[in-house]
């Protein structure tokens, strides 16, 4: 078949994929021949809604139609696969994915790759090094694959704004590969060093087609708002006068739910997509917004690469992202298949409190490296198993892990992690040009805000696009925007909903692995548990958030319980359905806030007439800080004690027990603390605290 023959083809195709308006442009046919006739490993760098799946589907049907194997697409979301499958098979592609959420096909599936009944097969990256899949599918993969695709390959790049560990395992594969075998790694958001990074991996010939950036549908604006409550009040008031329907993005789960919940007892049919959603409610909220059921998703970054609906009408951030690069790219959403589409961002004050938090999530110190790499000499252990031995949180030991395979230290097998005794160099040097990108991104953004140039100009450089010229549709170009003005009404709904406080405290049902030496295995056994428990607020909402990490902040003085935040606990103490009413009151002790705990235990002493036994103690000095459950465990069963004349009274107690903490963390404090209690003979233990973060 010649070229001319070629792209007729590719152009029924498109047609059976896009419709029959479709007609396929020269630069998207430049990047298909490079794959499908020159075999070339192809760099793709444009804007979103430009037509990359597009390239990707018809070089797999031409290529399928000369005779290749089944293309392999390395897709980092749920969402991206669903839509991708669906979309393979309007242009009729046979596409299958393998991901959790389909394990029980997976033999089918590779039955059917075997068996060359698949023209297209997307898999997820962690799914790259699943020790099965990796040793017993993935080769024979690399040796018939027709086409290998790589969507969102910014992800490859750790100076990308979304690097993920797994996507640097793609090395391996290309470098597996039959030199003939073609790639296409796509992204619309590389700047030019992500771009030559990632090309770098691909290959030494690799071949870059970077387009323009420019979005001509998007009409970027900010609005500064002093409070949340006018963020809150903002969103209620006009979110019933945006076009169509649309992404409403926070920056942590808490927000995403609360936010959610407000609008919805405002009369806005939205519903809340985080990281933790059931994959089935996923699917639901998907497919609700597709059909225009929902206004909005209220979605943290977790809806994001590939969810395509070319009608999204307006897209908003409560909260700004960490970088103009990331934050392109959630925009990109919009807009695609309409001619107008709002993208509104909504800073806040908390936004540089909330990037800090992330920001614990960089590479951990040598030491602790050099320690993992120690404890996997001497075989395979599990993640939960290093947990007991490494002082890391379970993301950021998983994210290590996932780096040192990359780079060839330890190899994950059955049954966990295995040190492979290669030497292995720490780049600290490179962990900290990492680092100082990412602090150059948040003033970047930060300076987004403040900029009185073009909004689009502004992102697009931060993305190297030197064809960006002023949009004459931003605020800033056109003067004009929304309104910051909020009805009276709406404001007072939005304070009363933020200052209502309560937040439920669920017990701790597993204990942690590795502490069968402690006699703590297994599920937590109910006589020793804690009951449901309260706090004001978490230090992540948009309510008593603020106040909260205020009156908890490190610089600030250990003070009494202020009167407005005892308020706030009367309130929580008040709405508690509790089954039987507490008998006395318990604190636990604090080196950072004694006067505060001692100060609240007392007063609600006082005003619920309920005695006030004292504090638990700790035998040995503080436990200390730890990063992961099963550290923190073993610090606090260590010190944490119920004082004799203490314990003689918890003895005689009829009723459960109120203990009261500054925070809860972990929880597992207040698990170890009402164990102790109950072991005393507390019949129930009720935690009562002022934050929370779970």
């Amino acid at each position: 078949m010649n070229d001319r023959a070629l792209r007729q083809e590719a152009e029924t195709r498109l047609v059976a994929l896009a419709g029959p308006r479709a007609t396929l442009r020269d630069d998207q046919w430049i990047a298909i021949e490079a794959l499908a006739v020159q075999r070339k490993r192809v760099l793709l760098v444009q804007r979103t809604g430009w037509g990359k799946s597009a390239v990707y589907f018809l070089a797999t049907a031409l290529l399928r139609g000369l005779g290749a194997g089944p293309t392999v697409i390395v897709s980092p979301l749920l969402a991206l696969m669903r839509n991708q499958v669906a979309a393979a098979e309007r242009a009729g592609i046979r596409a299958v994915t393998i991901n959790s959420s389909n394990l029980d096909e997976w033999e089918a599936i590779h039955e059917k790759v075997a068996a060359g009944t698949v023209d297209l097969l997307l898999v997820s990256p962690e799914r790259l090094n699943n020790p099965d899949f990796r040793d017993h599918v993935l080769p024979k993969l690399a040796v018939s694959a027709g086409l290998v695709v790589v969507d969102e390959a910014h992800c490859i790049s750790d100076w990308g704004h979304d690097f993920r560990p797994d996507y640097r395992r793609l090395r391996t594969l290309f470098a597996d590969l039959p030199a003939q075998t073609p790639i296409l790694a796509t992204t619309a958001t590389a700047n030019a060093r992500v771009t030559r990074d990632v090309a770098e991996q691909l290959g030494q010939d690799t071949f870059v087609l970077r387009g323009a950036l420019e979005r001509d549908s998007l009409h970027l604006s900010v609005i500064e708002l002093p409070s949340t409550e006018q963020r809150l009040a903002w969103l209620a008031q006009t979110l019933c006068e945006l076009p169509g329907s649309g992404i409403i993005y926070t920056l942590t789960v808490a927000n995403a739910l609360q936010i959610a919940a407000y609008l919805r007892e405002q009369g806005h049919p939205v519903a809340a997509y985080h990281g933790s959603t059931e994959p089935a409610e996923r699917i639901a909220a998907e497919q609700d917004l597709l059909d225009n059921k929902l206004k909005a998703l209220i979605a943290t970054s977790a809806l994001g690469m590939g969810f395509d609906k070319p009608d999204l009408g307006f897209v908003i951030h409560v909260g700004a992202p960490q970088s103009p690069v990331a934050y392109y790219q959630q925009v990109g959403r919009a807009g695609r298949g309409v001619e107008r589409a709002e993208v509104i961002l909504l800073p806040g004050p908390e936004d540089r409190q909330i990037w800090a938090y992330f920001e614990g999530l960089a590479f951990p110190p040598e030491p602790l490296v050099r320690a993992t790499l120690e404890a996997l000499n001497d075989g395979p252990l599990s993640t939960m198993a290093l947990e007991s031995i490494i002082d890391l949180s379970r993301n950021r030991l998983e994210m290590m892990l996932k780096v040192l395979d990359v780079d060839g230290a330890v190899h994950r097998v059955r049954g966990g992690w295995q040190a492979t005794g290669q030497a292995w160099h720490y780049d600290a040097e490179r962990y900290a040009r990492v680092a100082r990108e990412r602090m150059a991104e948040k003033k970047a953004m930060l300076d987004y805000i403040a900029t009185s140039q073009c909004r689009e100009v502004f992102l697009r450089k931060h993305l190297d696009d030197d064809t960006a010229k002023d949009c004459g549709r931003c605020d800033n170009c056109t003067g004009l925007g929304r309104t910051s003005e909020i009805a009276p009404k709406a404001m007072e709904a939005a304070h009363e909903r933020l200052r209502r406080p309560g937040v439920e405290i669920e017990a701790r049902k597993q204990w942690p692995s590795g502490l069968k030496e402690l006699g703590l295995s297994g599920k937590i056994k109910a006589d020793i548990a804690h009951e449901e428990g309260r706090a004001v607020g978490r230090l992540t909402d948009m309510g008593w958030g603020h106040h909260l990490r205020t009156m908890l902040a490190g610089d600030r003085d250990d003070a009494s319980i202020t009167d407005d935040v005892f308020a706030a606990v009367v309130d929580v103490l008040a709405a508690w359905k509790w089954t039987a009413r507490p008998t006395f009151v318990v604190s636990l002790p604090s080196l950072r806030w004694p006067l505060l705990i001692e100060s609240l235990a007392r007063r609600i002493s006082q005003v619920g007439r309920i005695p006030y036994l004292g504090q638990l103690r700790y035998q040995s000095g503080s436990p200390g800080t730890q990063f992961n459950s099963a550290k923190r465990v073993q610090a606090v069963s260590r010190t944490l004690v119920v004082p004799n004349a203490l314990a003689s009274s918890v003895a005689q107690s009829t009723g459960p027990i109120l203990l009261i903490d500054d925070r809860v963390d972990s929880g597992w404090t207040m698990t170890i603390a009402a164990a102790r209690l109950r072991q005393a003979g507390a019949p129930a233990v009720l935690p009562l605290v002022l934050a929370t973060t779970m």
